[in-house]
């Protein structure tokens, strides 16, 4: 017997298959039978660790007002805890692979209209060590503001995954925006993005 595979015609031999055997048993109901089916699967050992970054929860880093002039503003911050965790087996890793951390800032952006505040000119950041081995781990260079903070500065970085790892590192930064003494009032606000990377 040939079997269709669309749904009417499942339905439609179905049918026909149902009504022959209530002809044929002549009661009012169909029996059925059960039979489990046994299902197998080989699972090979995972490969165990990972390399992963975590941020300290922060709504915003809200800069305050501390070291202006008469010809600049000065506005500073603390980035939240960035933690690096590597807990890879060191031989998992090709050789030569390094892991690093670069961040981008995007222009401040007013709330009424002001002008933005380009953050190439005016911001800055000095990156630091909280915790971990600091011999296999290094923080980016300083960026002065109005020196030009690119779109992937460098903030963390490892000289080798494998001689560094497995570990846990934790970095941080001293935030500073500077703008013209002439700066439109009102609030601003910018995003810092950190992306963790491995080549």
């Amino acid at each position: 017997m040939n079997i269709a595979r669309s749904s009417t015609g499942w339905r439609t031999i179905a049918g026909v298959v149902g009504a022959a055997m209530l002809v044929a048993v002549g009661v009012g109901t169909a029996s059925a039978a059960e039979e489990g089916i046994g299902i197998g699967v080989e699972i090979d050992e995972a490969d165990t660790g990972a390399l992963s970054m975590t941020v300290d929860t922060a709504d915003m880093v809200q800069l305050v007002e501390d070291g202006s002039t008469g010809t600049e503003r000065q506005f500073i911050g603390s980035l939240p805890d960035v933690t690096v965790t590597d807990t890879r087996d060191p031989s998992s890793i090709p050789e030569g692979a390094y892991w690093y951390v670069t961040g981008s800032v995007t222009d401040f952006v007013g709330d009424a209209g002001q002008a933005d505040i380009l953050a190439s000119e005016s911001f800055g950041w000095s990156p630091r060590v909280v915790s971990g081995e600091t011999s296999d781990v290094a923080v980016g260079d300083d960026v002065v503001p109005g020196e030009g903070f690119s779109d992937f500065e460098l903030f963390a970085s490892t000289f080798s995954s494998a001689d560094a790892g497995p570990g846990t590192w934790v970095a941080s930064a001293d935030l500073t925006l500077r703008t013209d003494a002439n700066v439109e009032p009102g609030s601003y606000s910018s995003t810092l993005t950190l992306g963790l990377f491995e080549d």
